[in-house]
């Protein structure tokens, strides 16, 4: 294993700790590229490791968790003596299909599938057991994907985009989102049952009722309105009724 490699890991969990309007998270990188170029020599760019700190401070931003696939590509493109102008436009290039990778293997699937499980078993067993379950298991796959995209990164240097093509990755993209979908079309079901199953018929099915419309009323409105105005004006909606009530 490369030298520096844990230390620029525990370093990548706080690439977002610098971010600002001019660079993102490119001093979070150069901060967690650092370790693994300490050891640079002066070579064919003539700056070292100086020089490639200064280069991974540049604009950067894409998905925390698959950073570190970047910052390893271009560690080991400076350790290979890689042309400066060829290494920004590696990093360049790898911001857009990590940060559309990471979104979709995460926001999109992870995450709402092992809330919607963790949600689940809040109706069978303590909350707190299915707190530490969805907290197990997200950390879980969170911490595998961030280790093995610096590792992947290092291992890949210019060619870095051999790994985004990894069977694992590309299988686990197949089968996330359709398993988010599934998770969270089982979870509302149970919990509506659970939450209403003190209710006589006539509260169930008004409460059915209204969780229908605000489905078509959000269909309908944000496309039109926005997202976060919709959700404003929902907000002010929920305080009105609760005072009136």
């Amino acid at each position: 294993m490369k030298r520096g490699m844990i230390a620029a890991a525990l370093r990548l969990f706080v690439i977002q700790g610098s971010m600002n309007h001019e660079r993102l998270q490119g001093l979070g990188a150069a901060v967690a590229i650092e370790p693994l170029v300490r050891d640079l020599p002066r070579g064919a760019t003539g700056d070292g490791a100086q020089g490639a700190v200064a280069r991974a401070a540049g604009f950067f931003n894409t998905h925390p968790y698959l950073a570190g696939l970047a910052v390893g590509a271009l560690a080991k493109a400076e350790h290979e003596g890689v042309p400066p102008n060829q290494v920004e436009r590696l990093r360049s290039a790898l911001k857009g299909p990590l940060g559309s990778i990471g979104d979709r293997l995460i926001w999109a699937g992870t995450l709402p599938a092992l809330s919607a499980g963790a949600l689940v078993l809040t109706t069978v067993t303590p909350p707190l057991v299915a707190v530490a379950a969805f907290l197990v298991g997200y950390n879980t796959v969170h911490l595998l994907v961030r280790w093995w995209a610096l590792q992947a990164g290092w291992r890949s240097g210019m060619t870095v985009g051999r790994a985004l093509r990894n069977p694992v990755l590309r299988g686990a993209l197949r089968i996330v989102g359709p398993l988010a979908a599934l998770s969270v079309g089982f979870a509302l079901p149970v919990l509506a049952a659970r939450l209403t199953a003190g209710f006589d018929a006539v509260t169930r099915w008004g409460t059915a009722g209204i969780g229908l419309a605000t489905v078509l009323v959000t269909w309908w409105l944000v496309p039109t309105i926005g997202a976060a105005r919709f959700g404003l004006l929902t907000l002010g909606a929920v305080f009105v009724l609760g005072w009136l009530w």
